[in-house]
């Protein structure tokens, strides 16, 4: 069955301004919602090896079986939302992530 118009979503890229990325809506809104409910809004932030670790387990098992593909979502997200202004990296190597 073909994907409708619904089942996408357009993101964003930090490193690309002005680049948009139609990808699939719920794999992408259940990621964001894990990353936000991890990050600290204050530094030093998580790093995002830290950042996955603690949003893996609350991913959903249908969307993320085993975890598999998180991490290519995870900089999905990452991307989209620091382009949106939701989130930010700290100037620290390596980079850590926080809420603004």
């Amino acid at each position: 069955m073909a994907n409708s118009k619904d089942d996408r979503i357009e993101i964003e890229n930090f490193t690309s301004p002005g680049r948009v990325y139609r990808v699939d809506r719920s794999k992408y809104e259940a990621m964001r919602d894990a990353l936000l409910a991890v990050l600290p809004t204050s530094g030093p932030g998580l790093s995002v090896a830290e950042a996955k670790a603690l949003l893996l387990p609350k991913l959903q098992q249908d969307l993320f079986p085993g975890g598999d593909k998180a991490g290519w979502w995870l900089k999905a997200a990452q991307l989209d939302l620091e382009a949106k202004g939701i989130i930010r990296r700290e100037a620290t190597k390596p980079l850590r992530l926080v809420k603004c």
